[in-house]
């Protein structure tokens, strides 16, 4: 019984560690390139989500909008923003954002739960960013976001070819009402 509890207490800590592991993930889809020369000041500030794919954490939201501010240490505030149509609330989720390499690199990781970390990628965004294409670490997870309320089809046509050419199943995106 003694050698089963000695083998049963790393099983567990390991799996525990391959879950932990898995949720902070800040990879980047294979075959997607982070923006390089980003400009973080001009990303800071408010963001309308256009399009996504159907998360848990996202579902029946309609008006989302994302917050980007810096925190004192260099970091980046993010606070999410969406009305759950179902529950007739709003809700708010306020976390963190740190760069994975170089701040000229759109490549970061963002945590609402720490020590649970994800990837945010910005892999596509216009001259005056303005509008902006979004990933996670895999093909599960991808944002449309632009400063307005709407997107230009131009800009709309071009991040969805980029998705597709990644792997993306862009047949798949909610198309966020905002009213």
């Amino acid at each position: 019984m003694k050698t089963l509890h000695k083998i049963a207490i790393p099983v567990s800590l390991g799996i525990l560690g391959l879950i932990i592991l898995n949720s902070c993930s800040v990879g980047i889809p294979k075959g997607a390139t982070a923006i390089s020369n980003f400009n973080s000041d001009k990303y800071l500030g408010k963001w309308y989500e256009i399009a996504r794919f159907d998360y848990k954490f996202e579902k029946n939201m309609d008006n989302v909008t994302a917050n980007y501010s810096l925190n004192s240490d260099g970091t980046i505030k993010v606070q999410n923003r969406g009305y759950n149509y179902v529950k007739k609330e709003w809700k708010e989720s306020v976390g963190e954002a740190r760069f994975v390499n170089d701040k000229s690199e759109a490549r970061l990781k963002v945590s609402f739960f720490k020590p649970i970390w994800a990837g945010y990628n910005v892999i596509d965004i216009d001259d005056d960013y303005q509008c902006a294409l979004v990933v996670g670490n895999s093909t599960k997870y991808i944002w449309i976001l632009s400063r307005t309320k709407e997107i230009p089809n131009s800009i709309k046509e071009r991040f969805l070819a980029k998705a597709q050419k990644i792997g993306y199943n862009t047949d798949d995106l909610i198309w966020v009402k905002h009213d």
